[in-house]
């Protein structure tokens, strides 16, 4: 079954004009706007993480607590079962580990953002870590279709003995089908505090077919961007000369990509046209930090392959 999202509030407006009937069916065929909120609480129980708290309204859920990698590190999945984010609808999410927990959030698959009907649509990220505990937020891809108009917000509070990594990987329209980003709008903010100070904060906004899409500045002419936040990281030049040479013989000639540190806080970005090259990327960078940050090896996400 086919589902028609209207893109435009003023021909409900017009609707009122038809006869009844029609009129009725079409005002029927507006989306109500959905909000899905999760709320994930990780303790340590000697030698085990526990999900110890799990509230969730709307379509936002997650999957039971897996250990692909023992009980320490506790695995969960976040589902959001409508598949896709429309103009309205709003997403919640808030994770808090506490003393020495340790988990990493995944999705099972691409995230969609389709195109507005008027409306903006909502993500809030809310993560909290404290003393000795570590988060690693490792989402698939989020693709954005022609004429969304979306805004993503990450707040991530960490103690100072606490460590985080967070990947996020945006795909501006749908290149396979042929699809480019050329109108809409994406909001985005990015904020990261130790123990209340801000250590690190990134904000912009970029509109479909404006000159950001091929100035040099931003995605220069690329549609896929990719990026790797690793908070706790011992400053020590090794790191960084090991990323880059894991991730060199993976990007496509014409991608662009780096990484950077600045005291505890390391960055890798990576801009170019396969979202299947940026993942492997982002894992590879994974791969070299993982152990260092955390004191644990990298093994393969299975959710990332399904």
């Amino acid at each position: 079954m086919t589902t028609h999202h209207l893109s435009d509030t003023d021909q409900f407006t017009a609707a009122d004009n038809l006869a009844p009937s029609a009129s009725k069916v079409m005002k029927q065929m507006q989306h109500t706007p959905l909000l899905g909120s999760l709320k994930l609480q990780f303790d340590f129980d000697n030698p085990t993480t526990r999900l110890v708290g799990r509230e969730h309204f709307g379509p936002l859920l997650v999957q039971k607590p897996l250990y692909p990698e023992g009980p320490s590190c506790c695995h969960a999945v976040i589902l959001h079962p409508p598949g896709g984010v429309v103009g309205g609808d709003e997403l919640r999410i808030q994770v808090q580990a506490n003393v020495n927990a340790h988990a990493l959030l995944s999705t099972p698959g691409a995230g969609k953002w389709y195109r507005a009907n008027g409306h903006v649509a909502r993500q809030h990220l809310q993560i909290q870590v404290a003393a000795g505990a570590a988060v690693e937020w490792l989402p698939q891809e989020t693709i954005l279709f022609d004429q969304a108009d979306v805004v993503l917000d990450n707040e991530i509070n960490l103690h100072a003995d606490a460590r985080f990594i967070g990947c996020e990987m945006l795909c501006f329209g749908r290149t396979a089908s042929g699809e480019r980003f050329q109108s809409g709008r994406v909001r985005q903010r990015y904020a990261v505090r130790v123990d209340g100070k801000l250590l690190w904060f990134e904000q912009g906004t970029l509109f479909g077919g404006s000159a950001a899409m091929t100035g040099a500045l931003s995605l220069a002419g690329h549609t896929v961007c990719a990026s790797l936040l690793c908070v706790g990281v011992p400053p020590k030049k090794d790191f960084i000369d090991a990323v880059r040479t894991a991730i060199a013989p993976l990007a496509e000639p014409g991608a662009q990509f780096g990484a950077t540190q600045m005291k505890s806080l390391l960055m890798v970005r990576y801009l170019g046209d396969r979202s299947e090259v940026a993942r492997q990327v982002m894992m590879a960078a994974w791969k070299v930090l993982r152990p260092a940050l955390l004191g644990r090896e990298s093994t393969a996400l299975r959710i990332w392959m399904t």
